[in-house]
């Protein structure tokens, strides 16, 4: 296969962790920077001016002629290496002042390739033009460094970098350009709005449901980076119908996301990683609800992610969790931990002195199950579904359920550790999404010896129906089946495999650990990266093909 000599990989979420695909590349980097040394230049947005500090270690060493360049054409670079295994190279792009020219840019789009901004709205703006600059910065970087006759990819994630991929179609057509979408604009709206998305598929028109949903701008463009690039890729199976049909492109390939073992304790220290995070996980339950749980026997279960409430499956889990409260025969007590970023306004004082003195605590706080205040706490959804549900304070409720509505980046003020010093404590995690085109979540818990549950509407779910057969918890995955209309199956099974997980003793407990770890090595990038060695060999020579003709 035809191999790069340069990759451009672009994305709002390089140095910046929002969701998912920050995930992808973090844990990708190391791989490719392993078969690419220092050709691999990952570019994200310089978002200092927001008062965000990077993930980087900034050397202004490094092209330093060439950033004299662009910084003279009015985008400033700084460029650094990633503090993410492998230690890349990222360029981070100041793009504020090419806001000034957005409406000449957005009607470059339209004309060229048909892109309809007219209906824009939200982060549409910011991230169209952060990727024009994208595509402006690959541009002249190919140009100061005459790289005409090396073979250069330029990968671009998602809708809102759609903008770069177009701009060196346009001006730079030796380029081979992928474009990868991890969930459609539209899957996502129509599943976001309580509309039936799978047994329906085949009847959606993507423009016709983006018009009614008013998300035109982002589907429009979205569409015309998949049709325009030399590759388009996807990271399931499920998404790629998806794809087909909503926006009238198959992918070219599809490209799963792997994971890094780096990110994972060493078995010397496993034991006392998960420990320390027991301990913070259990002195937060107990300084809110005023009692003590014992360590070895509380069972402890998380969700996480980004907080689209039915998608995720935040809703099933919090019903599981209310039907295993109710449940007779619930052998352990259980902490349930909603790990969801929500609209924080600040950590809770209360909670922090208790927590900072040490003094044990006899009374519940108010509202014992939020960690932080929100704004607008009436309306969000999660805190009344749980107040709906019936969880309450009295002793005698042996599950309680914690609301940790912040990014868990080490800096949020009651645990002040980061997400995966916290996983390493949980006994097992539920994911039970409706929509999941690939599903982090399930992955990163089994690689940390976790048992978890999904759906076989997440695309890791299904894929982990290829390796084993997901009916039972004890191998380490359970797959539940999911559709449109089966929402109360999908929580009794979710919390029956919770219930069955808890009565196993810990012989079997330390062997299911061990089958998610294997599971977790089927997935790792040194098997999984070959997909993109398809793909970028699929780009190249479509680019050749292109110049040729």
């Amino acid at each position: 296969m035809i191999q790069p000599d340069y990759i451009f990989e672009c994305s709002w979420e390089v140095c910046n962790k929002v969701g998912g695909i920050y995930t992808v590349l973090s844990t990708k980097a190391r791989t490719l920077q392993q078969q690419f040394p220092d050709h691999i230049l990952f570019i994200g947005p310089d978002l200092g001016h927001a008062g965000q500090a990077a993930e980087f270690d900034e050397d202004t060493t490094l092209y330093a002629d060439w950033r004299r360049t662009t910084a003279a054409a009015g985008l400033p670079v700084r460029i650094g290496r990633w503090r993410v295994p492998g230690a890349p190279l990222v360029m981070l792009v100041d793009y504020r002042q090419l806001f000034s020219h957005k409406n000449e840019l957005f009607y470059e789009m339209w004309e060229s390739f048909g892109v309809d901004s007219s209906q824009a709205y939200g982060d549409y703006d910011e991230s169209c033009i952060f990727a024009a600059a994208t595509g402006r910065v690959i541009e002249s970087f190919y140009r100061f460094h005459h790289l005409e006759s090396q073979r250069v990819v330029a990968h671009f994630d998602e809708w809102m970098l759609g903008f770069g991929l177009l701009h060196l179609r346009k001006y730079t057509p030796r380029i081979a350009t992928l474009f990868t979408t991890h969930a459609t604009t539209i899957g996502r709206s129509i599943a976001g709005n309580n509309k039936p998305l799978y047994g329906y598929m085949s009847g959606y028109n993507g423009d016709g449901m983006a018009a009614e949903l008013h998300v035109e701008a982002k589907h429009s463009v979205e569409k015309k980076a998949a049709h325009f690039a030399d590759c388009f890729t996807t990271v399931s199976e499920i998404t790629a119908v998806e794809c087909r049909q909503l926006l009238d492109k198959a992918p070219d390939v599809v490209t799963p996301n792997g994971f890094e073992p780096d990110f994972v304790p060493t078995p010397d220290r496993y034991p006392a990683r998960r420990a320390d995070a027991r301990q913070r996980l259990l002195r937060a339950a107990s300084a809110l609800y005023g009692q003590t749980f014992d360590s070895d026997d509380t069972f402890l279960v998380s969700i996480s992610g980004r907080y689209e409430y039915r998608n995720k499956g935040i809703d099933v889990f919090i019903d599981a969790m209310n039907r295993l409260r109710t449940s007779a025969d619930l052998p352990r007590a259980v902490v349930a931990f909603v790990l969801i970023p929500a609209w924080v306004y600040a950590p809770r004082a209360d909670l922090k002195a208790t927590l900072e003195h040490g003094a044990p605590t006899t009374a519940p706080l108010p509202t014992p199950f939020l960690t932080h205040w929100l704004h607008r706490m009436d309306d969000d959804r999660v805190s009344n579904f749980i107040l709906h549900a019936g969880f309450n304070t009295t002793d005698g409720e042996r599950l309680k359920i914690v609301f940790v509505p912040c990014y868990l980046d080490g800096r949020d003020g009651i645990f002040d550790t980061p997400y995966y010093d916290l996983l390493i404590g949980m006994d097992a995690t539920l994911y039970p999404s409706y929509y999941e085109p690939w599903g982090y979540t399930p992955l990163e818990s089994v690689a940390f010896g976790i048992p978890t549950v999904t759906t076989d509407l997440a695309g890791f779910g299904r894929w982990a129906q290829t390796v084993v057969s997901g009916r039972d918890i004890t191998e380490g995955v359970a797959v539940v089946h999911r559709t449109d209309d089966n929402y109360a199956a999908v929580v009794n099974e979710s919390a029956g495999a919770l219930l069955s997980l808890m009565r196993c003793s810990d012989a079997e407990r330390s062997t299911i650990a061990a089958h998610c770890q294997s599971l977790a090595a089927r997935a790792e990038w040194e098997r999984f990266i070959t997909y993109y060695y398809t793909a970028f060999n699929h780009a190249l020579t479509a680019a050749a093909r292109r110049a040729d003709a």
